[in-house]
């Protein structure tokens, strides 16, 4: 449900409900699709194409979906040329957590504190809070501010093309080029607001399959870990996991409800003027 505006207004939600009740959609939504096909959930922030920064919000109550803001400003990624906004279905792996107090294994850095990241790339454009099943091809380690910010790579397993698409190498067979973009794009999409390139784990090379749902595994484990914490500065709250410690009665899922919904949606104000359609150049180093 969303309230607040649609994308582009300072107010803009999205939150997510069932039977009466809201949910949330990095806690109550379950990582595994299908266990035995290796299949997982993926929930959508960011279509492909669109600029808007949006993310779960891991600090508001059921972690709504919520237009990212820095220095007071709606966050907008800059299109470096020649792609245009996120170049493909950008979302979160649900019930997955890179623990910022844990060094990952992997890459020796900390966590970034978030969901795992999903890059679908898929023939079609996802809505923003949709839900998909997605079969795991492998991931990219991007290494941000001394942080690990993991990007998998996926496709919908409803796509056309997911049939002969099951690992990166098949990846780079059907869709080439697609790979070198996406760290070209990582690499340089903070360079228009006066950053650095970011670096790579692994010489930016990807990752297999296998290693991937190892990584995801993990991820897994410090969510499970985390919703079992007593306190947090994250918000916690859902209305389905057993194990967790701040699993909420039905009675206080309706109370839920009904503050967030009970008085409809908060005022709204128009989207400012898209300032997207301006392309940066950026010098091969």
């Amino acid at each position: 449900m969303q309230v607040g505006g649609p994308v582009g207004a300072p107010a803009h939600r999205l939150y997510f409900a069932r039977n009466g009740s809201p949910v949330s959609p990095w806690h109550d939504i379950p990582l595994m699709a299908n266990s035995s096909t290796n299949e997982y959930n993926m929930v959508v922030e960011i279509p492909r194409w669109t600029n808007a920064k949006l993310e779960i919000n891991t600090l508001a109550p059921f972690n709504p979906i919520t237009h990212d803001t820095k220095n007071g400003q709606l966050r907008y990624v800059a299109n470096v040329f020649p792609y245009k906004g996120y170049i493909w279905n950008y979302g979160a792996l649900p019930q997955t957590y890179e623990d910022p107090h844990e060094v990952d294994a992997h890459t020796q850095c900390v966590g970034d504190g978030d969901p795992i990241d999903v890059l679908e790339v898929g023939q079609s454009v996802c809505a923003e809070g949709s839900v998909h099943k997605v079969k795991v091809l492998g991931a990219l380690a991007l290494i941000d501010g001394e942080e690990t910010d993991w990007k998998v790579l996926a496709i919908r397993s409803d796509d056309p093309q997911s049939q002969v698409i099951n690992t990166v190498g098949d990846l780079e067979v059907h869709m080439p080029g697609l790979v070198a973009a996406t760290v070209d794009w990582f690499t340089k999409y903070k360079v228009p607001d006066g950053k650095p390139p970011n670096t790579w784990a692994f010489d930016a090379k990807p990752k297999d399959d296998v290693y991937a749902r190892d990584v995801i595994r993990t991820a897994h484990a410090s969510w499970k870990k985390l919703v079992q914490t007593a306190h947090s500065d994250l918000a916690l709250s859902n209305a389905s996991v057993d194990e967790s410690l701040h699993r909420m009665s039905k009675e206080d899922q309706g109370d839920a409800y009904n503050a967030l919904f009970g008085r409809g949606s908060v005022p709204t104000a128009e989207p400012s003027e898209d300032a997207n359609s301006k392309w940066h150049y950026i010098p091969s180093r």
